[in-house]
């Protein structure tokens, strides 16, 4: 009985502990534009980086930290009446410029990012985005 009883304790403890090694994200609201030019960029200068790509606003950005990091950008809804239902989906982005003039929550996509989440015809949209 008792090494039942230390077994349970045993397989509950080592349950717990690798519990903690599993990485959890939570998403964070924001909002989403796009833009058009892609060259020069503020990480990479002329070099292509395809078009899955995002200009950071200036508090994510940090200074360049955030070059070459890789969001995944889901639309969540409407900021505007113009597109009613203007989601289509999620997609991963890499960081490769500041966009000086976002807000503190804003991504400013690639016009090829963007339309694979949302209508372009939306402008902007409201997204939940985490750091992959």
């Amino acid at each position: 009985m008792e090494n039942r009883m230390i077994s349970s304790m045993f397989v509950m403890m080592l349950c717990m502990a690798s519990s903690c090694l599993i990485p959890t994200a939570s998403a964070i609201a924001g909002r989403a534009s796009f833009y058009t030019v892609y060259t020069p960029s503020s990480c990479y200068g002329f070099e292509d980086q395809g078009t899955l790509i995002a200009a950071a606003n200036p508090s994510l950005f940090n200074n360049k930290a955030a070059c070459g990091r890789m969001y995944r950008i889901t639309c969540t809804g409407p900021t505007n009446q113009g597109v009613p239902q203007p989601c289509r989906g999620s997609v991963t982005v890499k960081i490769v410029d500041l966009c000086p003039g976002c807000a503190a929550d804003q991504f400013d996509l690639s016009q090829e990012a963007f339309s694979a989440i949302a209508d372009p015809n939306a402008g902007v949209v409201t997204i939940d985005y985490v750091q992959v």
